[in-house]
């Protein structure tokens, strides 16, 4: 059970984009700025808002947070600045968030999307997290997958799903394969 709450922590902090890429930690950063990042994730991911529709990321410059990443929710944006604000040795927060458009055809996509790649039997498994490790970002008709898979096989299958979907203009498949 320990190893499971291990591999799902290590998925969901590579789909904040923080693990195995730049800006993540290592063991030569001090361990203040360990600290600070495990917290920010943290709070990021305890966000009530927060879902597979949504895309966080953060980048560290001293003690300058930068913010990033597409929301469906404008009062996710702001919370996720105001939850990191109050992390220990953030000195300031920029928020470069973008909040996608209001649109009911993209909710549409969003979820058929959503079905699409969640009822594949060999997909499944990654609906069982709080927050699912694939995420699916909607603008204007085109999808974007982003998070983790587990092996190049789950990232091309989730891939043909979202493009199986209809009206969907176009699908980028950003997802990183865990190693």
């Amino acid at each position: 059970m320990a190893t499971h709450r291990r591999i799902a922590f290590a998925l969901l902090a590579m789909t904040l984009g923080l693990v195995s890429l730049p800006g993540s930690t290592t063991a030569q950063e001090p361990k203040a700025q360990q600290n600070m990042v495990k917290e920010i994730r943290h709070q990021l991911v305890l966000l009530p808002w927060y879902s597979v529709f949504d895309n966080l990321s953060f980048r560290i410059e001293g003690s300058k947070v930068i913010l990033m990443g597409q929301v469906v929710r404008p009062a996710l944006k702001s919370d996720a600045e105001g939850a990191v604000k109050n992390v220990e040795g953030v000195s300031s927060v920029q928020n470069d968030i973008e909040v996608l458009p209001n649109s009911p055809m993209d909710d549409q996509i969003r979820r058929a999307t959503y079905r699409a790649i969640y009822s594949e039997p060999g997909l499944q498994r990654y609906a069982l997290s709080a927050v699912p490790s694939i995420h699916i970002i909607v603008k204007n008709g085109n999808v974007t997958l982003v998070g983790v898979a587990d092996n190049d096989t789950d990232k091309n299958l989730a891939g043909l799903r979202a493009n199986g979907v209809p009206n969907v203009f176009s699908v980028k498949n950003d997802l990183v394969v865990s190693k």
